[in-house]
């Protein structure tokens, strides 16, 4: 690591992570403005508008894991950078539906290779500490969508602004992580440290536990992202502002990832898994039949159990599975989006022909497997007595 200064990369990488992150909030806030009552698209078209987010995003981080040990972590940081600025402006000129899904493509395809570089390069950076560090970084994702839900509520709410002004707001983080990481000298994946082979990378992404955690990913970003994705909808007979029980949420997500420390230490990662799987089912349960102020003791469990899902699930993978390497991060990642991109339609035609209380409790049943599944994870691990190499 000779050269490389740590703390600046870790720094504007999780400022690379709010930009991801501030899209999220947004676009919430974005599906009232292009719905029945703004531009005039069902929900189940929305839906459909905001999935290349999502499958943009998996198809970003696919492509991008293997090129990460190719072409550099700096290259695919660039790119991200790049297609950021194209999807912000043309979210600022998105008129309808195709023109939303263009845009909200190019977003998508930046926030994947946001993670498809900079997850890896984390790891790289600190390989005695891969889950708790992992978890700092994903800090910014909660911390982001947290600030981008307050400003959204500032600007359009409070200030009585244009959409386009809250959307242009994204260039302030955009480019501060540009200037932050000009000039810097990258570090190389693990896998590349570790003298991996290509042949031998493929064949771990082949292993029974990580095709395991592939399908457990897909179940756990589905139940965080795709609930807080459709919040606007999901809470709009709630009798509160939906968009600050976002806020509620991710401000409780940003501050338990910040001292993951003490409970990855406590719990270990498979357990960590288990207490999340079944705060996200009962805390998802209770949004539909709680109403008014108790929406937020509601949004509060299911906060605590989404929490740690994202890098956990991340940060096993590059404990126990290292060989993996870019390609086993990017793999996991992107499945997560996949899912989410493959619920936000099926979502938005509940909501429209069953209402949002069917939809939540559709939802619940992701997490319901969830709890099996970590259930025999955490067992199995037990079993174990080191990871695997």
């Amino acid at each position: 690591m000779e050269g490389i200064n740590k703390t600046r990369l870790f720094s504007a990488s999780c400022m690379a992570l709010l930009v991801t992150a501030m899209t999220f909030a947004i676009r919430a806030r974005l599906e009232s403005v292009f719905g029945p009552e703004g531009v005039g698209l069902t929900l189940e078209q929305i839906g459909w508008a905001f999935t290349p987010a999502f499958w943009g995003f998996t198809i970003a981080m696919i492509v991008g894991g293997p090129l990460v040990d190719s072409l550099g972590i700096k290259k695919i940081t660039w790119i991200a950078f790049i297609t950021h600025a194209i999807g912000i402006v043309a979210t600022i000129l998105a008129k309808d539906q195709t023109s939303l899904f263009i845009a909200t493509l190019f977003v998508g395809i930046g926030n994947g290779m946001v993670e498809a570089a900079l997850n890896p390069m984390v790891a790289s950076m600190y390989t005695e500490n891969k889950t708790k560090m992992l978890n700092r970084f994903h800090v910014w994702f909660p911390g982001g969508i947290a600030i981008g839900g307050i400003l959204g509520w500032l600007v359009m709410d409070v200030m009585g602004l244009g959409w386009q002004v809250m959307v242009a707001l994204l260039f302030i983080p955009l480019v501060i992580y540009g200037f932050m990481f000009w000039g810097q000298k990258f570090p190389v994946t693990e896998r590349v440290q570790m003298g991996v082979s290509t042949n031998k990378m493929f064949a771990s992404i082949g292993k029974p536990l990580f095709i395991f955690m592939v399908l457990c990913m897909m179940l756990t970003a589905a139940s965080e992202l795709g609930t807080t994705q459709r919040i606007e909808s999901l809470l709009q007979e709630s009798g509160t502002v939906p968009l600050l029980v976002l806020v509620f949420i991710n401000g409780i997500m940003a501050l338990g990832r910040a001292f993951a420390g003490q409970v990855i230490h406590k719990l270990q990662p498979a357990g960590m898994l288990l207490f999340s799987a079944i705060f996200t089912f009962l805390g998802l349960w209770l949004l539909t039949i709680t109403s008014g102020a108790m929406i937020f003791a509601a949004a509060a469990v299911f906060a605590v159990g989404v929490t740690f899902f994202w890098p956990t699930m991340l940060g096993f993978v590059a404990e126990y599975l290292p060989q993996t390497g870019a390609l086993g991060l990017s793999i996991m990642g992107g499945a997560g989006m996949l899912s989410v991109s493959l619920v936000l339609p099926i979502m938005g035609n509940l909501m429209d022909n069953a209402g949002p209380m069917e939809a939540l409790r559709t939802m619940s049943i992701l997490p319901a497997i969830l709890i099996a599944a970590f259930a025999g994870l955490y067992i199995y691990m037990k079993k174990r007595k080191t990871p695997t190499t």
